[in-house]
């Protein structure tokens, strides 16, 4: 058999159909090489043998015993049935109990008189000591020696628990692993030699052995050292791969000009640009400079002046004659950036029109839901080239829209959009434009080094002087409903002082289910039994009950993404102006609304949002010199993993901390599941969240693999093993669209 293809072999040929039926439907697991890639995710530690009469409570223990007595008892009509047996050594009695399935085999095994090995967890049912659906291996008596040997292999052992499935559980999993595990000696190794002997690294097959059946905790850590290594070196050098392979693509490229559109804009400006401004905006223009695309990742705080940098790199694409595209996720945010760019440039937006600047240049915005004779004109400043600047929705990447000649294009918040938006809208420039995408979520180093790692990375961590600091607290409404009617008291306060204040719902509320059919009766009636089930508080039920109640006599407006365009923008129009006093809205606020008259921002159901869409949520308000307050409402126990959550958002306004403590609570499964667009995750031993060290360590090696051997011509291994790694979704998901 070639060293590839018993990797490459399907589990049925060697497990039987059953078995492999569940563990592709449940686990994902298809072929030999999987299964012996699902490694385990914990180790139970048998316990020294153990005498009957000194069992601990609640510990895993090993015993040496006599089976005394066997018997089937039913329960529940005859549907059920338990196999109970007492056991005896000498010093005392326990009894086995199993149930359903499980009493077959040791209904059969365990007769009277044979002597087994038993594990399990001590428990305590009826006063009487037992262990539930022990583990168990039959001793031949006849061989007093061979006992013993058994007894100690048996009672040393670490025994792997897999991660399993209600089909399937650990144990069984388990013997399917021994029946894989010669295979792993034909494991190809993807670490070049002088790598792998540099660090000192266990061969691949021996910690494939080790980790599936350790003889010592030592067995696990040399296996999990080795394993992590070879995940987070193969991603590496996949990224790697990604950004040679960008920087032999042809790009024009655009260097600034004196006396053009930037510096007649930088000298408009009524404030300097922070430090970080000015290091992030020197990185964009040497990477525009070059004559390969850019590829850029600009993370920064809510508020951080990442729009500002943006601009700056797309005016200098103006001036060097080409055009700059602007992506955002939604209508309201491209209409909130087109309204703030055309602000902040005044008559250098104009170009071309009666009192704009001769140096200046036409700002267009196209979004799906524009009237037919404005698009019309949009698409005719794009094709001639009077549109310097275009601000869009993915609208933008229609076949229909044609450029003069693209040169930039900037992503706002890169994970709202897909890699075939991407590549479409790339596909527009004559040659493939430079790119800037930007997120306000902050991403922890080493998920930036795997999820975002075909980006160089600017993160601009200081905030613009001007900005307020924010006051966050949690309002345990159920425990301390005068909590919740002080909150609407201070929003009525900040509104007579002026300012103005948002209150955010998960939900828009008038859901067609919510109608009184026999669904929405249920729910009701379910959520009246256990609060935990009642559906998340809405926007239209809330702005209700505000107007009635706690908020009657201030002008309270909603918005939503079921408005109509022109509807959501009039509403956000006239926040801005001043002329509504309280916003209540979904998550549409989520992203780049700017008002700096807000200064106050209640969330409801808060416990419902993740923590980084808190703090996105937050950095609405404070935006300017008045301080902000933000109060998240919630109805979850105190002692709940959620209060936890959001007492930790309440705490700190460092979104790197936040980030980092949202990892920790979700594991990066779910971040890297998001970013891979539903792909499973290719990483089983490598926790992003802890294993920053080796991310790092891999990454350096990587790059110097891939510079002396873009093609990895001399490693035909680590090529195999990173064409198994990148079949069509991972090539997919590490184009990280």
């Amino acid at each position: 058999m070639d060293r590839v293809s018993s990797f490459d072999e399907p589990l049925k040929k060697l497990l039987g159909g059953a078995t492999a039926k569940v563990m592709a439907e449940h686990l994902d697991l298809h072929t030999v090489g999987d299964l012996l890639h699902h490694y385990p995710r914990r180790y139970e530690e048998r316990g020294k043998l153990t005498a009957l009469a000194d069992l601990p409570l609640d510990e895993h223990v090993t015993v040496v015993a006599q089976v005394a007595d066997a018997r089937i008892l039913m329960f529940n009509n005859g549907r059920g049935k338990r196999l109970e047996v007492t056991l005896t050594d000498g010093s005392g009695r326990l009894q086995l109990v199993f149930f359903g399935h499980g009493v077959h085999k040791p209904h059969k095994e365990l007769l009277p008189g044979r002597q087994a090995m038993f594990a399990g967890k001590v428990s305590v049912f009826n006063r009487k000591m037992q262990l539930a659906h022990p583990t168990y291996q039959l001793l031949d008596a006849s061989d007093a020696d061979e006992a013993t040997e058994a007894v100690d292999a048996f009672a040393g052992r670490l025994l792997p628990i897999y991660p399993a499935c209600k089909q399937l559980d650990s144990w069984r999993i388990a013997k399917a692993v021994d029946a894989v595990l010669p295979s792993a000696q034909d494991a190809v190794d993807p670490l070049p030699a002088s790598l792998r002997e540099g660090r000192g690294f266990t061969p691949l097959p021996e910690a494939l052995l080790k980790v599936h059946r350790p003889q010592t905790k030592a067995d696990v850590e040399d296996a999990k050292a080795r394993l992590k290594w070879d995940e987070a070196f193969v991603l590496q050098v996949a990224l790697a791969r990604r950004r040679y392979a960008d920087t032999q693509l042809p790009a024009v490229a655009r260097r600034p000009v004196a006396y053009g559109l930037l510096d007649a804009f930088d000298a408009k400006l009524p404030f300097t640009l922070t430090e970080g401004q000015e290091k992030v905006s020197k990185e964009i223009f040497d990477d525009l400079a070059t004559e390969h695309p850019m590829h850029r990742l600009l993370q920064g705080e809510v508020g951080s002046g990442k729009t500002m940098v943006a601009l700056r790199a797309m005016l200098t694409v103006v001036d060097a004659g080409g055009q700059a595209a602007m992506l955002a996720p939604t209508e309201v945010l491209a209409q909130q950036h087109h309204r703030s760019i055309t602000e902040m440039m005044g008559e250098l937006a104009e170009g071309g029109m009666l009192g704009g600047s001769d140096r200046g240049t036409k700002v267009v915005l196209l979004t799906g839901s524009m009237g037919m004779a404005a698009r019309r004109q949009a698409l005719l400043d794009l094709v001639t080239g009077e549109a310097g600047i275009v601000i869009g929705t993915h609208a933008l990447i229609e076949d229909k829209v044609q450029f003069h000649d693209l040169g930039l294009v900037v992503v706002d918040e890169q994970h709202r959009f897909g890699v075939e938006q991407r590549d479409a809208l790339r596909s527009k420039g004559k040659q493939p434009p430079h790119l800037l995408v930007m997120t306000a979520t902050p991403i922890p180093r080493t998920v930036a080094m795997t999820v975002f790692g075909d980006l160089e990375t600017s993160v601009l961590d200081q905030l613009p002087a001007g900005r307020s600091p924010i006051a966050s607290h949690v309002v345990p409404a159920k425990d301390k409903p005068h909590f919740l009617a002080r909150a609407w008291e201070r929003v009525r306060e900040e509104v007579e002082n002026g300012h103005q204040a948002y209150v955010v719902c998960p939900r828009i509320g008038d859901d067609a289910e919510e109608a009184e059919g026999k669904k929405g009766k249920a729910k009701k009636k379910a959520a009246e039994e256990d609060p935990e089930k009642r559906p998340p508080l809405a926007v239209l039920e809330i702005a209700d009950e505000l107007r009635k109640g706690a908020l009657a006599g201030l002008s309270v407006e909603v918005l939503h993404g079921r408005m109509h365009p022109d509807e959501k923008d009039d509403v956000m129009r006239r926040f801005a102006a001043g002329d509504v006093d309280v916003l209540v809205a979904t998550t549409v606020i989520e992203v780049g609304v700017n008002v700096p008259n807000a200064t106050a921002m209640v969330i409801m159901d808060a416990d419902r949002f993740g923590v980084s869409q808190l703090h996105q949520l937050r950095g609405r308000v404070g935006r300017g010199s008045a301080p902000g307050l933000c109060l998240l409402v919630s109805e979850a126990h105190e002692a709940s993993p959620a209060r936890a959550r959001l007492s930790a958002v309440a705490a700190t306004l460092d979104g790197f901390e936040l980030s980092r403590i949202d990892l920790e609570q979700r594991r990066e499964g779910d971040v890297l599941g998001q970013a891979q667009s539903g792909v499973r995750s290719s990483l089983r031993m490598l926790t992003v969240i802890d294993d920053e060290e080796v991310i790092a360590a891999a990454r350096e090696e990587a790059v110097a693999v891939v510079a002396a051997d873009p093609e990895l011509e001399h490693l035909p291994e680590l090529r195999t093993v990173l064409a198994a790694l990148l079949d069509k979704d991972r090539e997919e998901y590490l184009d990280k669209g």
